[in-house]
């Protein structure tokens, strides 16, 4: 009688190739050119204003080699002027992310380019910056897949690599959580969001990035209370903020003429900047998070926890050894402000 293990291993084994191709079909149906890497076909160029810096800013978004990754630039910085979106690159995770090098210049506000980016699945991009902070444009990602389409797609034929979340990793902050868990073949992210304002109140809401209709989530603007715009103010911050840019809520009023852009577009925005966040992983990710009031710094604690040991994923590569710089694990930089 042959080793009932060895059946057991096959179907495990079976399960985990058939499982891992459904990953494979559900992307191409979307059109993430799963197979490959890909990066835009030309240069995005825009224009405005930072949303806490106030600064007028020209960001420049170029087609990259496979296997770079997403890099940043400042072009305002002569020296030591490169910086890497990863999630141990994350020096503050307060109203915005904010990666750092090692000379400490810094880029901000990086989120909902780099949900974009995600969604879309550009895998490969090298981006110019005149200032610190990225542009704010209407408050979402919006316009950032807008010109996205517009340019359309290279793509290479070099394989991208997927992390596989291999077991539960949770992170609490009082009453805020968030965790991931092992999924066969998707990325879900199942947010939750509790406001005491009635407008806002409690919204829930369950997307697959890989499979869903993420439109509103693009689409969908960073928001605030009217009572704590002097407080943001009085810290430096939202000096580029305005109706322009972001939802404003005022008691049971939203004060911006055209209303909401759809009916859960507060907890979408958190999803967007979710998205973003989890891109400082460097990678597309197959697992399920479920979060709870968090935002970017149970993200970025999140993730920084995930890579804490080996044990707690693997990297599926379908051909190439080389890992995209965004990767490599830098514990030994400085903790999250």
């Amino acid at each position: 009688m042959k080793n009932s293990s060895t059946y057991l291993d096959r179907a495990v084994f079976s399960c985990n190739i058939y499982c891992f191709f459904k990953f494979i079909y559900n992307l191409y149906k979307i059109g993430m050119s799963v197979l490959n890497q890909k990066t835009i076909k030309s240069k995005i160029t825009l224009d405005g204003v930072g949303l806490h810096s106030g600064i007028d800013v020209k960001i420049v978004i170029m087609p990259a080699q496979p296997n770079e990754g997403i890099i940043f630039k400042r072009t305002d910085i002569k020296v030591d002027n490169i910086v890497i979106p990863s999630v141990f690159n994350v020096s503050s995770a307060a109203f915005c992310t904010t990666i750092s090098n090692e000379a400490g210049v810094k880029i901000s506000t990086i989120e909902h380019l780099m949900g974009a980016l995600y969604g879309m699945g550009v895998d490969n991009a090298f981006i110019e910056i005149n200032s610190q902070e990225v542009p704010i444009l209407d408050g979402s990602a919006k316009i950032f897949v807008e010109e996205i389409n517009k340019v359309g797609f290279e793509i290479s034929n070099v394989p991208i690599k997927v992390i596989k979340i291999e077991k539960k990793i949770e992170f609490y902050d009082g009453k805020k959580s968030i965790t991931i868990e092992p999924s066969k073949i998707s990325l879900d992210i199942n947010f939750q969001l509790k406001y005491h304002n009635k407008i806002i109140g409690n919204q829930e809401n369950l997307i697959n990035v890989y499979e869903s209709d993420l439109a509103e989530v693009y689409n969908s603007r960073t928001f605030c209370l009217f009572e704590d715009i002097e407080k943001l103010k009085e810290m430096g911050l939202a000096k580029g903020g305005s109706l322009k840019n972001a939802i404003v809520v005022k008691d049971d009023q939203i004060l911006n003429d055209e209303g909401l852009r759809n009916t859960k577009e507060f907890v979408n925005h958190k999803i967007l900047d979710c998205m973003g966040d989890l891109y400082l992983s460097g990678f597309k990710i197959i697992g399920k998070i479920v979060c709870s009031q968090g935002g970017h710094k149970l993200t970025n604690q999140l993730l920084r926890k995930v890579f804490e040991n080996k044990e707690n994923f693997s990297l599926l590569e379908i051909k190439e050894k080389n890992l995209p710089h965004a990767f490599i694990n830098k514990n030994y930089l400085k903790s999250i402000a």
